[in-house]
Order: structure tokens, then C-alpha cells, then sequence
């Protein structure tokens, strides 16, 4: 399978130059808010979100221009979403590197979010058309709603698969779908692409997330850039988790290891809970629904133009679909 580097490889001067536009969009006079932006944009990341709207812009009239002003605010909403993401879950490292509470502190990382957000609603006014402005701003609403959802389902063992499901719906495929949708919108493709490219977006951000949640479960800090069951620590009961509950020989041992990690407020060793979950078949049902996303996603694009975008974005879902990092 190709590597991501292999598949943007096409696109790299176009990705550069978003990147070069990202660095120059968080740039600030206040030291301290750009020594913070500028440590939180080096510490990278997959830019899946910023080449979504690139291949899709290929279905209309791509210019690179206009697929900037799309790309770069919707890859600073994601950076500000995790930045007070990390605050939530007192996270420590973040794809190997410092995250800004931890390198400065809780308030400084809040401010510091509140801006990437402010600067990306200042970049996205260069795009007049009011359908992009609503599509970004439901799903802005919707994002929040998701982290709340998050907060309120800490440790609780008696949500459902759905519950779980219409969270990361809200949390994170929103953002993906929209991506896709937003770059044909911005390259004046025709609604019906949009709106396909939407549904592709959405069912591989479904199934990013599951991935994601996997390798928080299976992978090493190398990996995964943070310690293995940081979900857990955290109070986020994941599919896997739930999934592997549903066998009772399983349930009333992971039940016992929640209220211990519960009780000690997420500081302490969680081996054997990941043990656990990695013993039971919960983690090869959730591979087995990731799967089932992708498959979903690469068929909403069954109409659409035989161009070389189209195989790129399938080559992008297959990576999300397998991906070990």
C-alpha cells in the first residue's frame, strides 16, 4: 500500500504552499501567541482535511488561490479543536511533541485555540459564497456538541454503540465531509459532486475515527505520538471497548477495570485493561465497521469523473483504512 507522502505527491507544491499560508495565517505580533501557533503547526500532522479540498477542487475549476482560502481554515478549526482537546484530557504529548498546555499551561492553550479559530473565520470571509459559510459554521456547532457529548459519556459503560457512533459522527467525519464538499463548492463543480464528495468525506472521517481509536488501544507511543490507552485515562469509552463488552464473559472484568481507572481519576497503569480489550474480538469488529465505512465511501464515488483526483481520493481512503499511524 502506498504511503501518504507517495499519494500527496502530485499535489506537494500545492500542499506547500497551504503550509507556507498556515504558518503565515497564525503568524502574530504577540510573542507569545505566535511562539505558541507556530509550535503547535510544527508538530504536523496528516493535513488530510487541506488535501481533501485540493482533489476535490479538481472536479470544477481549480484554482489554487481560492482552494487556499478553503484549506487553511479548516485545517486551523481541527489544530484549535485539539488544542482544547489537549486541555480536556490534560494530555501531556500530542504526535510526539509538547502539546502547548504542557509546555506553557491550561490558559495559555485556551487563548491560544480561541485564536487559530478566530484567524481561520477571518480567512474563510475571502470566500463569498454563503453556502460555505453556513456548511462550516452548522458543522462548527455540531463539533461542539460532539465534545460535550464526549465529556458527558466519561466512563459511562452504559452508552450505546450508537451513542458512540453519532459522537464521533459530529466530532470528526463532520469536518472531513465538509472538506470535500467545501473544495468542489470553492472550484464551482456541480451540487450533485458536492454533494457525493461530501458523503465519500464523511464515511472515511467515520471510519478515521474508529481508526484512530484502535491504535489508541493497539499501538506503541512511537506509533501514535502519545501514550497507548490515553482514551481510557481519560474517561472516552471507545467502539472497541464497547464492542468487546458485548461478549459477558468479557463485561464484568472490563466493568471492574473502568471503576479502578474511574476511581483514581485516570492516573494509573491501565495494562490490564488494554489486555483485556486486547484478548476479546471488540477490536477486530471495530476494524471490520472501518472497513465497511471506506467501502461506503469509495462507492459515493462511483458517478463522479474518471480524473486522476478521483484515484488519488481513493488511494487516501485506503491509507485511512489501514493506516498504523
Amino acid at each position: 500500500m502506498k504511503n501518504l507522502l507517495d499519494i500527496y505527491a502530485r499535489k506537494k507544491r500545492d500542499i506547500a504552499a497551504i503550509e507556507k499560508e498556515l504558518e503565515e495565517t497564525v503568524y502574530s505580533d504577540h510573542s507569545l501567541l505566535r511562539d505558541t501557533s507556530i509550535h503547535l503547526l510544527k508538530a504536523g500532522g496528516k493535513r488530510i482535511r487541506p488535501v481533501f479540498v485540493l482533489l476535490s477542487g479538481e472536479f470544477g475549476s481549480y484554482k489554487l488561490q481560492t482552494m487556499k482560502h478553503v484549506a487553511v481554515p479548516l485545517e486551523l478549526i481541527h489544530m484549535a479543536s485539539l488544542v482544547h482537546d489537549d486541555v480536556i484530557d490534560d494530555a501531556n504529548t500530542r504526535r510526539g511533541q509538547l502539546t502547548v498546555r504542557s509546555k506553557w499551561d491550561n490558559r495559555i492553550a485556551m487563548y491560544t485555540g480561541d485564536y487559530i479559530f478566530a484567524r481561520a473565520l477571518e480567512v474563510i470571509t475571502q470566500i463569498h459564497k454563503p453556502e460555505v459559510h453556513q456548511i462550516m459554521s452548522k458543522a462548527i456547532v455540531e463539533m461542539s456538541i460532539g465534545e460535550m457529548e464526549q465529556i458527558r459519556f466519561f466512563f459511562n459503560a452504559d452508552q450505546t454503540i450508537r451513542d458512540y457512533l453519532l459522537r464521533i459522527r459530529r466530532k470528526t467525519a463532520l469536518l472531513i465531509g465538509i472538506s470535500c464538499q467545501l473544495g468542489a463548492i470553492g472550484a464551482d463543480a456541480p451540487e450533485w459532486m458536492s454533494t457525493k464528495l461530501y458523503n465519500f468525506g464523511y464515511n472515511v472521517g467515520m471510519a478515521f475515527q474508529i481508526r484512530d481509536d484502535i491504535l489508541d488501544l493497539i499501538g506503541t507511543e512511537k506509533q501514535i505520538g502519545k501514550p497507548p490507552g490515553s482514551d481510557i485515562k481519560q474517561g472516552n469509552i471507545t467502539l472497541p471497548v464497547l464492542l468487546t463488552m458485548k461478549d459477558p464473559a468479557m463485561k464484568p472484568m472490563i466493568l471492574t477495570e473502568l471503576e479502578r481507572i474511574h476511581k483514581l481519576d485516570g492516573q494509573t497503569d491501565v495494562s490490564r485493561f488494554l489486555d483485556l480489550i486486547r484478548g476479546g474480538t471488540g477490536i477486530k469488529e471495530a476494524d471490520r465497521l472501518s472497513q465497511c465505512y471506506i467501502d461506503k465511501a469509495i462507492t459515493a464515488l462511483d458517478k463522479l469523473p474518471d480524473i486522476q483526483a478521483k484515484k488519488d481520493l481513493i488511494e487516501v481512503a485506503y491509507f485511512i483504512g489501514n493506516r498504523s499511524y
